[in-house]
């Protein structure tokens, strides 16, 4: 069973403050705005004359996740909630995230490919659609794996070697779900390329953009999952109503 002692590394972010409650309840306050702005160029800009199959769908499903999570993200942004709903806001933190940039522009990606500008058909358009849900998948599977592997070898330990060489680490294990990055996107960009007949550079160029974000945060949640588990697990990983983060010797 995991230790306090095997994750302490991963309390670096919340020690330097970067991710203390009030700091982000500033980011959950500025996002709230940003992710509806977002939404509304997926819904008028990118999805206007696409022929993806699943528009409507996709449209109407993402508008009331988008709500929800930016009236969610406006309630944990108060001082008063999220002093008493750390764990919650943290969570919300996840999702508004993971929505803005693992879903709004992926999903901006995939309307833009089959735009009217393309010879796409609706059939091959959904076809990337499961090619990128797939890959997206897979990069989170792997990085779990990684990532649960690096928690048993200690890697996340206080004071280790893993510890001090931690970014040359990181890169080098980055590379196996770099490969599966770049060969998803590379087969989904071929299938394109293929299935269009057009050639426009600010299309290709949104759609390499947006379907490589989503891969990156498919990367990432993986981490921030974790902590959010942490945070539950070990008091040591909140901060008091003061805004100091709790201490390993001072938990009884």
């Amino acid at each position: 069973m995991l230790q306090e002692k095997d994750v302490f590394v991963l309390r670096k972010p919340l020690e330097s403050g970067r991710q203390s409650p009030k700091a982000l309840g500033g980011i959950l306050f500025i996002f709230a705005f940003f992710q509806a702005g977002l939404f509304a160029l997926e819904y008028y800009v990118a999805a206007d004359g696409t022929i993806h199959p699943m528009k409507e769908q996709i449209l109407e499903v993402h508008f009331w996740i988008t709500a929800v999570l930016s009236l969610s993200a406006l309630v944990c942004s108060l001082p008063f909630i999220y002093k008493k709903a750390e764990r919650l806001q943290y969570l919300v933190l996840i999702l508004i995230s993971q929505n803005t940039a693992g879903a709004i522009l992926p999903i901006c990606a995939l309307f833009i490919m089959g735009n009217e500008r393309s010879d796409a058909t609706a059939a091959s358009i959904l076809t990337a659609t499961w090619v990128v849900l797939s890959a997206g998948l897979l990069i989170f599977v792997l990085t779990a794996i990684r990532f649960w592997k690096k928690l048993k070898r200690g890697d996340y330990r206080e004071g280790t070697k893993a510890d001090i060489q931690r970014e040359a680490l990181e890169y080098k294990s980055f590379a196996p779900m770099a490969t599966v990055a770049g060969l998803g996107l590379f087969f989904v960009l071929q299938y394109t390329i293929r299935m269009s007949g057009w050639a426009s550079m600010e299309d290709m160029i949104l759609i390499v953009i947006g379907i490589g974000i989503y891969f990156a945060m498919m990367f990432v949640l993986p981490e921030q999952l974790f902590i959010l588990y942490c945070k539950y697990r070990f008091k040591s990983f909140n901060f008091s109503e003061s805004g100091r983060l709790k201490q390993v010797e001072e938990i009884s």
